[in-house]
């Protein structure tokens, strides 16, 4: 599985890049910067970012990473207590492999949303032996959308192809994964969300599922293949659910109240992801890790007021997108 993993977010990370270049308004062309982990494994980053107020993409990143080397006891029991699939007993370091692509757009323009995608597989090896078997694996995934300004036709599609996605696998997926994104992206000091959400689901395999509970009984992904299709399906579609949103707004008008009003909300970004994270904060801890990959999703700006009162106006477009940062709403039928 960790090849079939590496080839087709290999192949996958070149797709998306070559999508966001084709649709950038000015000539755009992303860095390539291939690293390794000295512990194990590398990666590639593919990053864009620009200060010029024509520039489509204030700033943007596509990384993929394949890492391995062991874990110690003390990592094995603590994961063990987040993953019921790694149930394992051992004194001694354990071999793993985790595998994934991450991968982050902030327009320039205020009238077009963020986008944010995480895809990844990670396994557990009994031993260091060449006939080592599989003790734990499973497979995760996140994509979200975060708009400055509210355009319910967009935030309608991007979880309607979503869905699609989900209801070819299972029915039951969409609503319970759907949530999950929801609480995820709660800011609790803010009492808001970062965005209108997407899908979450985590430790996905042939196991019973924690956030699917209840309905984790009916159809869904089982096996390691099946539950690859899935990811696969909901990669591939990244750039159908975004990019017709992006060319939407890409040229729409926008002024400085828009624009800062813009750097208010990436602010909250900011505050999530360095506050609420659970995933930078492991990363940043990490043994070998590259820092830069790991707050690759931070916008290049941001803005704090005292106590601004831009989204209190009675009426305000910003006023309408906080009606749904404050309480998230169903973006599509039946749900």
């Amino acid at each position: 599985m960790r090849q079939r993993v590496i080839d087709y977010i290999t192949q996958l990370q070149n797709d998306i890049v070559s999508a966001l270049e084709d649709a950038s308004v000015s000539p755009c062309q992303f860095k390539r910067d291939a690293w390794s982990r000295p512990q194990g494994g590398g990666g590639i980053s593919r990053t864009y970012a620009s200060s010029r107020d024509d520039a489509t993409y204030e700033k943007a990143g596509v990384n993929i990473s394949m890492i391995h080397g062991t874990l110690p006891p003390a990592a094995i029991k603590q994961m063990s207590s987040e993953h019921s699939s790694l149930d394992v007993n051992t004194t001694t370091a354990l071999p793993f492999f985790a595998g994934g692509i991450s991968l982050i757009v902030h327009p320039r323009n205020p009238n077009a949303p963020s986008a944010h995608a995480n895809y990844r597989y990670f396994e557990v090896m009994d031993s260091t032996e060449k006939d080592a078997k599989v003790v734990g694996w499973w497979f995760g995934g996140i994509t979200d959308l975060t708009p400055s300004y509210l355009y319910e036709e967009d935030a309608k599609e991007f979880h309607e192809t979503l869905k699609a996605v989900c209801d070819a696998y299972g029915t039951a997926l969409y609503p319970k994964f759907k949530q999950s994104c929801d609480d995820h992206f709660f800011i609790p000091h803010r009492k808001e969300y970062r965005g209108i959400g997407g899908i979450r689901f985590d430790d996905l395999n042939d196991e019973m599922n924690t956030i699917l509970g209840s309905v984790d009984g009916e159809a869904r992904p089982r096996t390691a293949d099946d539950i690859f299709a899935f990811v696969r399906a909901l990669g591939d579609v990244f750039t159908s659910s975004y990019m017709s949103i992006l060319n939407r707004r890409k040229i729409m008008p926008s002024d400085e109240r828009m624009r800062r009003w813009q750097l208010l909300r990436r602010g909250r970004y900011v505050e999530f992801n360095l506050v609420c994270e659970r995933g930078i904060k492991f990363g940043l801890a990490a043994p070998g890790v590259n820092v830069e990959n790991v707050l690759m999703g931070m916008p290049e700006m941001a803005r704090w007021e005292y106590m601004s009162d831009m989204f209190e106006e009675s009426g305000s477009a910003e006023g309408k997108m906080m009606e749904v940062l404050r309480s998230p709403k169903s973006w599509v039928r039946d749900c």
